[in-house]
């Protein structure tokens, strides 16, 4: 299975407690500059898996408020 694919099955919380580990490691420094490159692009992916979470719900959300006004 692919990298891609495992990110797909990620749910929200997963997501976010890597990132959250990710940015830890990039806040305590001592890594090189290859490693926190990498750290930093699994970041902003982990970002983007978070952000398409929130959005799903957002959209959720407002599907349901709009069911119930009308």
């Amino acid at each position: 299975m692919t990298d891609e694919k495992k990110d797909e099955r990620l749910s929200y919380e997963q997501a976010r407690a890597e990132l959250a580990s990710v940015v830890e490691r990039l806040e305590a420094g001592g890594t090189s500059l290859e490693e926190s490159l990498a750290l930093w692009e699994r970041g902003e992916q982990l970002a983007e898996i978070c952000q398409r979470w929130l959005d799903g719900a957002r959209a959720r959300i407002d599907a349901a408020r709009e069911r119930t006004e009308a």
